[in-house]
């Protein structure tokens, strides 16, 4: 997509949120959307700037993204361990496959009062949650690009004598990069998931844990507010993945059109 494109792009995408939020206001100070229910833009822009000039949010922001840091690398790190292994060791794939099509099944919301009993409300509960979250998403990546090695590549690496070693560091991984690094936007998303989820179901400090308190008193501009510092929040974790993914597939050629 050339400069010019995305330059008219963005500019349709400001509009619609400019048309979105100008409706919102209009329809409730013309009294048909009750604001009880909805709040108003006006009301949550208010808000927005009294939580971040007093300084009220600043240790929720901090304790969210701490949780989602530590799920993502637990979770990713344990995801491409685990699918490097799986997929060079036939029998121990086939004696996990199981286990693994069963948790991969099981809703993850079941899980989050397990941790929130072992491990209490802090910090581990909620990188526990968000780590069964990325953890599958990286496992299955992984495991797909080392299955994927195109077997001429493979051939022509034992016949130059490349060990088990050899290969993990000049093919396997490799090939499995691709796969990896695609799943860094979802598996990040489902980290930031697992601890706003977690800090919803019970915790002192997180924006799970804000929104949680204005929903208990039905301060719906609050629960809005949340919404809208958590939206910025993710753009901004998936600015930083969007930057990151580009760095390091830089040598993968540009597809036209995108």
């Amino acid at each position: 997509m050339n400069g010019n494109n995305r330059s008219h792009l963005v500019l349709k995408q400001i509009g619609i949120f400019v048309l979105m939020i100008g409706l919102w206001e209009g329809l409730t100070a013309m009294g048909w959307v009750d604001p009880f229910f909805f709040s108003r833009p006006s009301l949550i822009v208010v808000r927005f700037c009294k939580w971040f000039t007093s300084g009220t949010i600043y240790l929720h922001i901090y304790m969210t993204t701490i949780e989602t840091l530590l799920a993502f690398i637990a979770g990713s790190l344990f995801g491409v361990v685990s699918g490097l292994l799986l997929a060079r060791i036939p029998t121990l794939a086939r004696l996990f496959d199981p286990y693994i099509k069963i948790a991969n099944a099981l809703p993850r919301i079941a899980l989050a009062p397990i941790f929130t009993l072992w491990f209490g409300l802090g910090i581990l509960s909620k990188v526990a949650f968000g780590v069964t979250l990325v953890f599958f998403i990286v496992f299955f990546n992984t495991y797909r690009g080392v299955r994927e090695v195109d077997p001429n590549i493979f051939n022509n690496a034992r016949m130059l004598g490349a060990n088990e070693r050899d290969l993990f560091r000049h093919v396997f991984i490799p090939s499995a990069m691709s796969w990896i690094l695609a799943s860094l936007h979802t598996s990040v998303g489902m980290a930031l998931v697992g601890a706003v989820v977690g800090e919803y179901l019970g915790s002192a400090k997180g924006l799970g844990y804000l929104i949680a308190q204005a929903e208990g008193v039905f301060d719906t501009t609050g629960v809005f507010t949340g919404l809208v510092v958590l939206s910025i929040f993710v753009l901004i974790i998936d600015l930083i993945v969007t930057l990151v993914e580009k760095s390091l597939l830089k040598w993968k050629p540009d597809v036209p059109g995108r």
